[in-house]
This record gives structure tokens, C-alpha cells and sequence, in this order.
């Protein structure tokens, strides 16, 4: 389902327009010494403006990468239901594991800033403004791309890409998980609205169940 494969022009142009703000603004911030938090909001805020201006002016518009007017009603409900039913699957994952002498919070613990103002501009960025700028750069450019090549191969690279953005120290473990889930999210409904409502509401709860670990 969703809007037919991406052509590689609009997939090039786009990722080089955010390769290019990502690059800028970093520079930009390294000499002004803007903290890194604001940078990633104002860096992410931009990125999602210029996607949506690039989408606009190809055919199909925002339709192209899954934001057509059309799809955001379904996509709002499906992001709902599959947000509860993710929510539930991990309950019970965290249920065997606890009852297994595991810690699963382990898994999803999140370090957060010490400072409450800082917080709460985590919690918009992290968990408003970066989800939906990662949703339209992995699901709605580059699962939207890979398209052309089958549905598995769409969900398992752009999975990939993903995961490999948010390497760190350890296994991207919910990166990975979370990738498949957004990917076959679009897929189902059609509409990016659903993955984005789904990797937002998750976000927020990662940061809200770091809360008692840290403070």
C-alpha cells in the first residue's frame, strides 16, 4: 500500500538537501557553541520544512511520502491501534523478562538531561520533532525508494539505515525493532502519519519510564 515507489531524483535531491543542513548547521553551531540539544531542534525543524517544500514541488506533493491529506485520518487511527498494541506486546515482553530475573528496562533506559528545562526540551525534540523528521527521511524517502524492489527488501534495508544512524556503544536492540514496526506501519496504512504517531508516543514512553532511574 502508500503512494507508488520514489524516483531516485527525489530521493537524491532530498537526502542531500538534509546531508547539507545537517553539515551547515553543525558548523554553524560549533563556532556559535549553541548546545547540542538546540542544535538538533533547530537542525530537524528545518529538515522537515525543506522536505515538505522538495515534496511539494514534485508530483502527488506530500502524497508522494505518505502526508497526503487524504491519508492522515487513517493514518492517525492506525498509528493509534498499532501504538497500543506495541505498547501491549511490550508489556508482556517486559512481564517474561522480569519473571525470568531479567532487568528489562535495560533495554529502553535513556539517558536524560540533569537540568528540568533541558528535560523538557528533550522530551519536545526527542519525542516530537526528531520522530517525525526520521520518519520522513527512513520511511517516507527511503522505504518510499525501495519500494521498487519488494516490500521485504523495502523493510529489512531501510531497517538497516536506520539502526545504522543510531549506532552507538551497543546493538541499536529497539532501533532495530522499532524500524520494522514503522516501516510495516506505512506499509499497512499507507499514510506516514501512522509510523510517525507510533515512534512519537514510543519515544515518550522510553523517556518517561528513564525518569525514576535517574531522578
Amino acid at each position: 500500500m502508500g503512494s507508488a515507489p520514489l524516483p531516485a531524483a527525489f530521493l537524491l535531491t532530498s537526502l542531500s538537501a538534509v546531508i547539507l543542513l545537517e553539515a551547515v548547521l553543525a558548523g554553524v553551531g560549533h563556532r556559535m557553541g549553541i548546545p547540542h540539544l538546540w542544535l538538533i531542534a533547530v537542525t530537524r525543524t528545518l529538515q522537515i520544512a525543506v522536505l515538505g517544500g522538495l515534496a511539494g514541488t514534485w508530483p502527488g506533493g506530500l502524497t508522494a511520502i505518505g502526508l497526503g491529506r487524504n491519508t492522515l485520518k487513517t493514518g492517525l487511527r492506525q498509528g493509534l491501534i498499532g501504538s497500543a498494541a506495541f505498547a501491549l506486546a511490550a508489556g508482556l515482553l517486559f512481564a517474561g523478562l522480569t519473571a525470568a530475573g531479567q532487568d528489562p528496562f535495560r533495554l529502553v533506559r535513556s539517558p536524560l538531561p540533569a537540568e528540568p528545562p533541558m528535560r523538557v526540551l528533550f522530551f519536545i525534540v526527542g519525542g516530537g520533532i526528531a520522530p517525525v523528521a526520521e520518519e520522513i527521511v527512513f520511511r517516507g524517502l527511503i522505504f518510499g525508494y525501495l519500494r521498487r524492489w519488494g516490500t521485504v527488501a523495502a523493510v529489512l534495508i531501510s531497517t538497516a539505515v536506520f539502526a545504522a544512524f543510531h549506532t552507538g556503544t551497543t546493538v541499536p536492540v529497539t532501533q532495530i525493532v522499532g524500524g520494522i514496526v514503522f516501516a510495516i506501519a506505512y506499509h499497512l496504512s499507507g499514510s506516514l502519519l501512522s509510523p510517525i504517531v507510533i515512534h512519537v508516543l514510543g519515544n515518550l514512553a522510553i523517556f518517561s519510564l528513564s525518569l525514576p532511574f535517574f531522578y
